[in-house]
């Protein structure tokens, strides 16, 4: 596994390794193809960097950023949101085999996961967040019902994201199945995976304690936006 200091900067270290190309910037910072997902991320907090990243950012546009620690401002744009979050690190067995009617989702799924991901909120998402990692999910009548997936890949981790379920298909499990689907697929990668949640989700965060994950530490969130031109 590798050190645990590579989830310091998940965006950074994600955006300058395997998914590089997702993303657009330079040395100093880069975010994410609007069309795959709205996260940025830089170097390190110097003025450089900071300016850099928010260059980045389109007028009328939301980010978002996580690291350890504090977020500082980024110049010429509007701190909306700031949020303590939890970082989560997998430390339990490989899960038993839980596919039964688990699909594997794609390009050919993309609305469909769009829309779940609108109607429940499990993060941000856009039409090709599917192109960050694989996702799996159940479809009843056609009708996508529930997913999860990979998000973030900083070297040595992948995160689990994009949990979500319709309404209409609640307390059957389905969450945790794929949950403990995709954190199989991880490991059987060769990976170790990982997860983030809201620092004050008690609920979620004991959930995936049963499933398996530890808390590792704090994590700041923080969304900013430009003024529109």
């Amino acid at each position: 596994m590798e050190p645990l200091s590579v989830l310091d900067r998940p965006v950074w270290a994600s955006m300058t390794g395997a998914h590089a190309h997702l993303a657009q910037g330079d040395g100093r910072a880069r975010r994410y193809r609007p069309e795959v997902n709205h996260f940025v991320g830089w170097q390190d907090d110097s003025p450089a960097s900071l300016a850099a990243a928010a260059a980045l950012v389109a007028p009328g546009e939301q980010v978002y950023s996580g690291q350890a620690g504090a977020l500082p401002d980024l110049p010429g744009l509007i701190t909306v949101l700031r949020r303590r979050g939890v970082q989560m690190v997998y430390d339990g067995p490989l899960p038993a085999d839980f596919r039964d009617d688990l699909v594997e989702l794609g390009e050919a799924d993309a609305a469909d996961m769009l829309a779940l991901a609108r109607l429940t909120e499990p993060g941000p998402f856009e039409a090709e967040t599917w192109r960050m990692g694989r996702f799996f999910g159940v479809r009843r009548g056609g009708r996508l019902v529930a997913m999860a997936g990979q998000r973030m890949h900083p070297p040595g981790f992948v995160e689990l994201s994009g949990v979500c379920t319709h309404p209409d298909a609640r307390g059957e499990g389905l969450a945790t199945r794929l949950t403990r689907h995709v954190t199989r697929a991880i490991l059987q990668a060769g990976e170790t995976p990982f997860l983030h949640a809201w620092a004050d989700n008690i609920g979620a965060i004991a959930l995936y304690e049963r499933l398996g994950y530890r808390l590792y530490r704090e994590i700041g969130v923080a969304m900013y936006e430009r003024a529109k031109g």
